[in-house]
């Protein structure tokens, strides 16, 4: 009965039993596509970079420099009032339209954060200390982008973010021992400090998702009027303190006005739409390094030993978090 058995149904064979009646091997799935390389910046980026890092090194000299003859808040206002004017120039003709219902919201976060409380909690401290060691608690900013970064963006928290973090945070911690030594004065120089780099850090992530719907410069120029309207109560100040400051002084308040916030801030902003929010940051350690050189070269200063140890050990701390672990 072989012929019947032969011409009946035959359950089917897997391709391993050699049958030639098997069913055909399923066709092979097409491989991933590689992993996505991160984008190349561009050298109008970096250029942005460059810029950025430069111009706000120098604004800890110039800050530190008229500091003499302006208040923390009548500071701000004028800063802020030379760069509303100057990058108005650009942004209006160009402006087809303004940011529409809950639009506004981050903008006027950052505005008030970064523009309005940012500046005068760091004109306060420079009040007190050094421009040098400012801008080297002001570099904690980095890591506070990060975390928030990991919490917010959902990033995670990397075993030499957490490292480096820590160190730098000791960083932190030996120059404000050091300061206590001398003046209690300077703790709250200290303090003001690391409050700017909180705010600052904040309005990073905040601006972000902003650079989407608008031009760096539009972002920023809104940023820089909504920092100004919130600083006007020192408006009668500033006339005060313009009419008896020397033209130095006020030559300098124009430049921090047109270069460290008009140009470093829309050059931040141009850089920041272009790349992560945590890979930007990491930049900015370069400030502090660059601070102390326009410093010594400007004004002569040079930060105590504590704010030297202190500020390598942050360097340190910061340099670690950008590792990659294993």
């Amino acid at each position: 009965m072989a012929t019947t058995a032969a011409s009946g149904p035959t359950p089917s064979a897997g391709p391993h039993e050699g049958s030639p009646h098997a069913a055909p091997a399923p066709a092979p799935q097409p491989a991933p596509p590689p992993p996505a390389q991160p984008a190349t910046i561009s050298r109008l980026g970096i250029a942005a970079v460059v810029v950025t890092v430069v111009l706000w090194a120098s604004a800890f000299v110039g800050i530190r420099a008229v500091g003499p003859s302006f208040s923390p808040g009548s500071l701000t206002l004028g800063r802020l009032a030379v760069a509303a004017v100057v990058l108005g120039l650009l942004v209006v003709p160009k402006l087809r339209g303004l940011p529409r219902g809950r639009e506004w919201w981050p903008i006027l976060a950052y505005g008030v954060m970064w523009f309005g409380g940012y500046n005068v909690a760091l004109n306060a401290a420079e009040h007190m200390l050094d421009a040098g060691t400012a801008a080297l608690l002001i570099n904690v900013n980095p890591i506070l982008v990060a975390v928030m970064a990991g919490v917010i963006l959902k990033e995670g928290f990397p075993r030499w973010l957490i490292i480096g973090s820590l160190i730098a945070f000791g960083g932190v911690a030996v120059i404000a021992l050091g300061s206590g030594q001398r003046s209690t004065a300077d703790v709250a120089g200290v303090l003001l400090c690391l409050l700017a780099a909180a705010l600052a850090a904040v309005s990073v992530i905040v601006q972000k998702p902003v650079l989407r719907k608008f031009p760096a410069a539009q972002a920023t120029w809104f940023g820089i009027m909504v920092g100004a309207l919130c600083c006007l109560p020192f408006s009668g100040q500033l006339v005060t303190e313009l009419q008896a400051a020397p033209l130095p002084a006020t030559l300098g308040l124009v430049y921090l006005g047109i270069f460290p916030t008009a140009i470093a801030f829309t050059t931040w902003a141009y850089a920041l739409s272009m790349i992560d929010a945590g890979r930007l940051a990491a930049t900015t350690y370069l400030v502090p390094g660059t601070t102390i050189l326009i410093s010594w070269l400007v004004l002569g200063e040079i930060p105590t030993i504590w704010g030297l140890v202190g500020g390598v050990i942050c360097l340190v701390g910061v340099g670690l978090t950008r590792r990659r672990s294993r």
